[in-house]
């Protein structure tokens, strides 16, 4: 088995080994994966945090051994708070980290360790806070970091941050946690699921006081919620369809 490091700021990941094919999702500074697959300028790899799939340019990784993907992976939680870091190598080199990049791979690259970061420990009162520091971020498909997001990204990575581990769908992150059966049982910072007609989870959110949700729709907004689901005040109308209230500890 072969290992690899992301040592750039956000690396696309894709569903095939193409420039041309749809981006599923993002490698942040510092995340590590296995690697699957090899091709002459693609890898597949397997991220080490979510078991999430896909292909990225064999160019933008960096390679390492199994004792540092071992040392890495007992502190994926492990990550930067602070919105945008400029970090600096030993050679005067400066990298732009957006929040939740790794501070470990800060440590493997020679970078400073001056950002601010978590210890991996739970910090449930967080999420409300964290996910408010994405508000207005544009929505984009596959996107983990403020510069681009999609809902299942933004409660991904929010609770990352908070020292929670999701899975990287929407779909996916229906399955962990408690069901609870009414908006009443929820806390500021459980998370809503909507489906479709078809009763797919198609969307997700963060639940706020006073009924208000974060997600990210168009841009990371915040929006009604109640019953029946989002309600848009902008529209007018109901933007999605309530489905699922989870409580997700751990």
């Amino acid at each position: 088995m072969t290992y690899g490091c992301c040592h750039l700021s956000l690396v696309p990941v894709r569903e095939n080994a193409s420039d041309k094919s749809e981006m599923v999702s993002q490698l942040l500074f510092g995340e590590i994966f296995e690697i699957l697959e090899t091709k002459p300028k693609w890898v597949k790899i397997k991220m080490a945090f979510d078991g999430y799939t896909g292909w990225i340019d064999a160019k933008q990784y960096l390679a390492i051994d199994e004792e540092i993907f071992n040392r890495f992976n007992e502190q994926l939680l492990h990550c930067t708070t602070d919105l945008v870091e400029y970090v600096q190598d030993t050679a005067g080199h400066l990298l732009p980290i957006v929040i939740g990049s790794s501070a470990e791979g800060m440590k493997l690259m020679n970078f400073n360790t001056d950002a601010v970061h978590n210890n991996g420990e739970v910090k449930r009162e967080k999420i409300v806070s964290t996910a408010l520091l994405y508000l207005n971020a544009p929505y984009l498909w596959g996107g983990r970091s403020p510069f681009g997001i999609d809902c299942s990204g933004l409660t991904q990575m929010v609770y990352k941050i908070c020292g929670i581990k999701l899975m990287r769908d929407a779909s996916q992150q229906a399955q962990q946690g408690e069901n609870l059966s009414f908006i009443e049982e929820a806390q500021p910072g459980d998370l809503a699921f909507f489906d479709n007609s078809d009763g797919e989870i198609i969307h997700v959110g963060i639940i706020m006081k006073n009924n208000y949700i974060i997600h990210a729709h168009g841009k990371v907004r915040i929006d009604r919620l109640d019953h029946t689901g989002i309600f848009n005040n902008e529209i007018k109308n109901y933007s999605h369809q309530l489905r699922v209230i989870k409580h997700i500890s751990e």
